[in-house]
């Protein structure tokens, strides 16, 4: 029974998918623990947080977006969409996820607990900007970017400017292929009038501005090899995560787009887990 629960929960926030952030916030701490030592607690309470900022933020888009999802095709078998989960529980669950967030922030410092508030504040308007700007996508890309940036203040303190390209590159990863996978809903939300760069200037031009995002991407995982001062490593993992970048494009055509998914989910999973690992070996070798 709570098997069932927890895979109901997890199909409704899509748990798998924290994967797309968590290497870079991973990255982060490794970064940072150059200079400022980890602790085994402080790493378990980041990871804690992230989860728990993720939960009630994909937790409050599907309450946001409740009306559409029970219409829109690709997204009325969703928990809360077919009644599995209702309301009240979902507010429940966004409830406790914010308070693990909360918490957690608050166990890695009074200035974590400070900026958890804001963050959530952040992470919560993102499921209103489709109401009315295309550019939601670059918003959701600065909320999910801000997860290197708040593992690295948990661990340091400071901000320091150079973890902001880390940032940069997850906000535009994601922002990137966020374009790509609203291009399955084109026709949705034209005709209940959302906003996204797909539906406003088409799929073409949407696949072109994903394509300069995620270029943007790989200058600015480039900079950070000179910024922190890494070595061959790393820009050989780099090489090979220019190519998925390449073949992620490659598989999404406008004629084309049952490779979405492929492209969405494991390109961008092998992606991310890549860059994680690209620090590590780097800093571990070196």
């Amino acid at each position: 029974m709570w098997l069932n629960q927890i895979r109901t929960y997890g199909h409704l926030i899509k748990f798998s998918h924290t994967i797309f952030a968590l290497p870079f916030a991973l990255a982060a701490v490794l970064l940072a623990h150059r200079q400022y030592p980890v602790t085994w607690s402080g790493l378990f309470w980041i990871i804690l947080a992230m989860a728990g900022a993720r939960s009630a933020a994909m937790g409050f888009n599907r309450l946001a977006d409740y009306k559409y999802d029970k219409i829109n095709p690709r997204t009325s078998n969703r928990p809360h969409a077919t009644g599995q989960i209702g309301k009240p529980s979902l507010i429940l669950f966004i409830s406790l996820s914010s308070a693990v967030l909360i918490i957690s922030a608050g166990m890695l410092g009074r200035l974590c607990l400070i900026l958890s508030v804001p963050l959530l504040l952040i992470l919560f308007f993102y499921s209103f900007t489709k109401r009315f700007t295309a550019y939601c996508h670059l918003f959701l890309g600065f909320a999910i970017g801000l997860a290197p940036l708040g593992a690295w203040i948990a661990i340091t303190g400071a901000i320091d400017a150079r973890i902001l390209l880390l940032t940069t590159a997850l906000m535009t990863y994601i922002a990137g292929f966020d374009i790509l996978y609203a291009c399955q809903d084109v026709d949705f939300d034209r005709e209940a009038k959302l906003f996204s760069i797909p539906a406003r200037w088409g799929i073409d031009s949407a696949l072109r501005i994903s394509s300069i995002l995620h270029t943007l991407t790989f200058i600015s995982l480039l900079l950070i090899y000179f910024a922190f001062n890494l070595g061959s490593i790393y820009l050989a993992f780099l090489s090979l995560i220019s190519l998925l970048l390449i073949l992620e494009h490659k598989l999404v055509q406008p004629n084309h787009l049952d490779k979405i998914n492929i492209a969405f989910f494991h390109l961008n999973s092998a992606i991310s887990v890549l860059i994680f690992f690209a620090v590590f070996t780097d800093m571990w070798i070196s």
